[in-house]
């Protein structure tokens, strides 16, 4: 497979960074990982925490947000499902 020069990209780019890690993440995420995740690219997150954050990676990447009064429309932080091993994400959008 040929390699690509750059990422297929639509909508708003999203920069996710790992804030914080209780216990062992079993795909080896460490606070302060940061890499770029979109509707189309995983990352290589773990299926179960990008299935259940997918609706806001949808959500930043196409427009929407939250109010300022919720904390802003251009970042939230979210949390696994595996609260013995928690990983805490920051999702931004990068509004270019």
């Amino acid at each position: 497979m040929a390699q690509q020069e750059e990422k297929f990209h639509v909508g708003h780019r999203l920069i996710a960074t790992i804030k914080s890690v209780k216990g062992t993440c079993h795909w080896n995420h460490k606070a302060g990982d940061s890499f770029e995740i979109s509707a189309h690219d995983t990352a290589d997150l773990c299926g179960f925490f990008y299935h259940d954050i997918f609706p806001y990676i949808v959500m930043l990447q196409f427009g929407g947000g939250y109010p300022e009064e919720w904390g802003g429309p251009d970042s939230m932080e979210l949390e696994c499902l595996d609260k013995t091993n928690a990983v805490t994400i920051e999702l931004r959008r990068v509004r270019e």
